[in-house]
């Protein structure tokens, strides 16, 4: 008797949590086939689950998860440097590498291993030939920031004993910028070019920096905040008459602009598949083999990818990595065209209706999905607040935690007030023209909101030269 009641009890929660649950996610539970309440009248085995329900909160999250997709509206997404959505074709060629053929690419002695191979081999072929290299020269990472680590401190170390300097700019990639400060504390010579206001290096600069004992030359291809494109191929050709290795870190520009790395006479190249619709953790660098770049790798273990990085190869995500380049090559110029079409649009809608905007960086040589706006008496953070229905950032997502204003605006010489109101539109494969609409139309809507606001808006309206004035220090 008491055990009929303990089932009773224990099936009437279980049905009336399966009912609440339907009632906010849609699921219905009672017709799924649990076999200790169906198939059991063990009154242990209803309690346990019940239980088992009760303390892991398992109705409560599904709740909550089919709340948040039913309620909350997510905003557009305009912040293509920080990552890209993936590819559905690129999510279509990993698949079956996540559940049929799981073999470990480095084991040679079954059929599971050369399967994840002869795809491991594939996307790597996929990979070179985007920046027509051969494919042995491309070494599988876990994404630009390892790459870039890769070259610069396993070239620097590799050639210590005779060459100790190395050329970077103030502009690089944090993970560049922290790789150089980690060499000066290991004794090396480390010189940060600046460059010029409009972002580019200064290619006669770099020239007279060079010394016979410089090792190597490190200078991005387009820049991650502000969209500027570096003269990469005379860089390239400057280094080459020197006997000075160039690498170049390409996470903004693989896919999105040509590539040759023969014509640019580059050395090294970091490659980031998330940069380019393809999967997350993965990535590549570019080894040339001719003339042959020694480096020391920074891990050792089982010697695989040439010894120069240790770690087998996750097979799903190079297929993805190689997929994503390919399908890069194939809509190269179709995307570009697009790009291009929808940045002029944004920048064109947002200037012919809110003065004093400032375009960062040099407004030709550029890639254009890119942008990089200063709203002059503008709190760039206040503006993102005020931008909800758009997912925007302030500058580089690896910094944008930081409320200082960004290093790589201040290099170019942006006035710190400007350099706080700056924002980045990031355009891409995906974007549409409504997207873009839509975002120009509410940023015009706050920029001017806030500077109703802003009592320094007010005083240039007054015509008051805000340089003039001696603000009193409390």
């Amino acid at each position: 008797m008491v055990a009929d009641i303990v089932v009773f009890i224990g099936l009437w929660l279980f049905h009336l949590c399966s009912l609440l649950a339907k009632e906010q996610t849609g699921i219905d539970f009672s017709t799924f086939e649990f076999s200790c309440i169906q198939h059991s009248g063990n009154s242990l085995d209803i309690c346990q689950y019940v239980g088992y329900l009760m303390r892991n909160n398992i109705f409560t999250e599904l709740i909550k998860s089919r709340a948040l997709e039913k309620d909350e509206l997510r905003p557009l997404y305009m912040d293509f440097q920080a990552t890209t959505p993936m590819d559905p074709r690129v999510l279509d060629a990993m698949l079956p590498y996540q559940v049929n053929y799981y073999g470990n690419p480095h084991s040679r002695t079954h059929a599971y291993g050369w399967e994840s191979e002869s795809a491991m081999e594939k996307a790597r072929k996929q990979v070179a030939d985007l920046i027509a290299a051969d494919p042995r020269e491309i070494v599988f990472t876990s994404g630009a920031t390892e790459s870039n680590n890769m070259s610069i401190k396993g070239v620097a170390r590799f050639y210590k004993a005779k060459k100790n300097h190395v050329i970077t700019t103030q502009t690089e990639h944090k993970c560049v910028l922290d790789s150089c400060r980690v060499l000066e504390a290991e004794g090396f010579d480390i010189t940060y070019l600046p460059v010029k206001s409009n972002g580019l290096v200064d290619l006669q600069l770099l020239e007279e920096t060079i010394r016979p004992e410089t090792s190597l030359v490190s200078v991005m291809t387009v820049n991650n905040e502000i969209g500027v494109m570096q003269p990469v191929e005379e860089i390239g050709r400057i280094c080459r008459s020197r006997n000075v290795f160039f690498h170049t870190d390409a996470a903004q520009a693989v896919g999105k602009v040509p590539i040759n790395v023969s014509d640019w006479k580059v050395d090294l190249m970091s490659i980031s598949g998330h940069k380019i619709y393809g999967p997350k953790g993965v990535g590549a660098l570019y080894v040339r083999r001719r003339p042959r770049v020694r480096m020391e790798p920074l891990q050792n273990g089982g010697g695989q990818e040439r010894g120069l990085r240790s770690g087998t190869v996750p097979t799903p995500l190079a297929v993805g990595l190689g997929a994503a380049c390919e399908i890069a090559q194939q809509e190269l110029e179709y995307d570009h065209r697009w790009v291009s079409l929808l940045a002029k649009r944004l920048v064109q809608k947002i200037m012919s209706e809110v003065p004093d905007v400032v375009m960062n960086g040099d407004p030709e040589q550029r890639y254009p999905g890119c942008i990089n706006l200063s709203f002059a008496y503008v709190e760039g953070e206040s503006l993102l607040m005020a931008l909800k229905d758009v997912a925007l950032s302030s500058g580089s997502a690896c910094t944008s935690a930081s409320l200082e204003p960004s290093y790589v605006l201040r290099a170019i010489g942006t006035d710190e007030d400007l350099a706080h109101s700056s924002i980045r539109f990031g355009i891409g494969r995906f974007s549409t023209e409504a997207e873009v609409d839509f975002t120009a139309e509410k940023c015009i809507q706050q920029v001017k909101r806030l500077r109703e606001m802003s009592p320094l808006w007010e005083m240039v309206q007054e015509g008051i030269d805000l340089k003039s004035i001696k603000w009193s220090q409390h």
